[in-house]
């Protein structure tokens, strides 16, 4: 797919206001600090949400009635974990009509293929979903993984799960990161081929990302959306409301 740059997709867009949202999704202030060199969240017309168990039970008919155009749902962890909510999520967001994908949290002290697998095992294959996001984040805090993370070790774990992910699903996997992670593997032009999800919930990602080019946005970590009790994360994706929908359509 191709990307308009920041400046084109300013002009495309314009200055939307939060209240051509959905009510659910309206309330764009007050977490980010603006920079006027950069657009807004609100300035983006696609926004989503990525749930876990943590969300608790959802109620994905209101969820879709809010104006949340995807939803990247937590399927696995490391080689044995899988997210109790899981299915029930996935199968919610399906029914009620909201695009869907799956990710899978790397635990970097199993075997990337033995990750894959699980991940595999547990996520239906659908023509109509997301595609699959490997979701790439330092875990200095583990009590069971102490793995120091080198950029060339971690840049060939990824290559295993990458490959694998898009042999199983027949779809490029997306990879979601950190700002932290991010400058310590990937900054240097890894994977750059792939669409990439980005974590930046104080600052335009560009900010932080510098020219990299960014499909999926994360600004937000305490977002509220009717359906869901609690905080739950706010994303927004790159591009206009056509873009939106040849990213669903998938490559021609």
């Amino acid at each position: 797919m191709r990307f308009v740059t920041l400046v084109k997709l300013r002009a495309v867009i314009g200055k939307a206001c939060c209240l051509a949202l959905a009510v659910g999704l309206a309330g764009c202030g007050g977490f980010y600090d603006l920079d006027e060199n950069y657009p807004h969240p609100r300035d983006y017309p696609i926004h989503g949400i990525d749930v876990s168990k943590y969300q608790g039970q959802i109620d994905w008919n209101a969820v879709a009635s809010s104006g949340v155009k995807f939803a990247w749902i937590k399927a696995t962890e490391g080689g044995d974990h899988a997210d109790e909510r899981f299915i029930a999520n996935w199968t919610g967001a399906r029914l009620a009509g909201v695009p869907h994908g799956a990710y899978h949290f790397v635990y970097w002290c199993r075997p990337p293929i033995e990750e894959i697998s699980w991940f595999e095992q547990n996520v239906p294959v659908e023509d109509d979903a997301l595609p699959p996001v490997l979701d790439v984040e330092a875990t200095p805090t583990s009590v069971t993984c102490h793995r120091h993370l080198e950029r060339e070790s971690a840049i060939a774990d990824m290559k295993v799960m990458l490959d694998e992910m898009e042999r199983h699903f027949g779809k490029r996997p997306v990879i979601y990161t950190s700002v932290d992670f991010y400058e310590a593997i990937l900054s240097g032009g890894a994977f750059s081929d792939y669409p990439i999800w980005v974590r930046s919930t104080k600052h335009h990602p560009a900010v932080r990302y510098g020219s990299r080019n960014w499909h999926f946005w994360q600004y937000q970590s305490d977002g509220s959306v009717p359906g869901i009790e609690g905080k739950v994360d706010r994303n927004a994706f790159y591009g206009t409301r056509e873009q939106w929908q040849a990213f669903l359509d998938g490559p021609k």
